[in-house]
């Protein structure tokens, strides 16, 4: 049986030694260690809650939090289906989890396929972002079918700043070799950006806001998302 706590017993040790605001409890820490003798150093981590229990806590939620991005991609999914899907429009195949799966594309139905963002964009410097919002364009433009072509995003504003934008193409693919190199097989040096590109191949997709389709309660879900999270991590298609 695992020493480490479950889940919700992780949560409580954790909330415990970060309290309401961990940055000025990191700052306290900070300054209640410095001058300290190595002699003072074991009784103060115990005062302070800083234990071998507190680690595994944190181990405990990290790992939880690694799979929270899959949980909101499979769920976000599942809950557009209802409202996206025509009335005879049938599905035909769905990749809702992390990985290749084999499947071209998160969701494909008799009359569509599609790739889904739910990403809250900051507006600032969003390159990994970026970069897996591209992707999944290009592979859509590019994909040899007649169905509609849909990339859904929870909103179209950034998005369409950035694929309407000057960002070098090149800098763009630059961790994504294999896609590069397909794009340079494709179109050579006919284009160099980003918005040079989207204006003549984007009209083959269409970029779909899906926060209506959330509704209050979902979209909400998304208002306070953090730091980037690169997708090109858990997708290699």
């Amino acid at each position: 049986m695992s020493d480490e706590p479950d889940l919700v017993a992780a949560a409580k040790v954790v909330d415990a030694f970060a309290g309401a605001h961990l940055t000025s409890r990191i700052s306290a820490l900070e300054s209640g260690f410095a001058g300290r003798r190595g002699s003072d150093v074991a009784r103060l981590l115990g005062e302070q809650i800083v234990t071998h229990e507190l680690l595994a806590a944190a181990k405990v939620l990290k790992k939880a939090a690694g799979q929270i991005h899959v949980v909101i991609h499979t769920v976000g999914i599942l809950l557009c289906l209802p409202d996206l899907l025509d009335a005879d429009e049938r599905v035909e195949s769905l990749s809702l989890g992390a990985g290749n799966t084999g499947r071209a594309f998160d969701l494909e139905t008799n009359l569509r396929v599609a790739e889904f963002k739910f990403i809250n964009w900051q507006g600032g410097s969003e390159t990994i972002r970026q970069n897996s919002l591209f992707k999944d364009l290009f592979l859509l433009a590019e994909a040899p079918t007649p169905k509609r072509k849909c990339l859904y995003v929870l909103e179209t504003e950034h998005p369409l700043k950035f694929l309407q934008g000057g960002r070098a193409l090149d800098s763009v693919m630059s961790r994504q070799p294999k896609l590069w190199a397909r794009f340079c097989e494709r179109f050579g040096v006919r284009f160099s950006t980003v918005g040079e590109y989207y204006a003549v191949e984007g009209s083959k997709v269409e970029l779909v806001s899906i926060a209506s389709l959330l509704g209050d309660r979902g979209s909400s879900v998304f208002v306070d998302s953090g730091r980037e999270f690169d997708a090109t991590q858990l997708d290699d298609r």
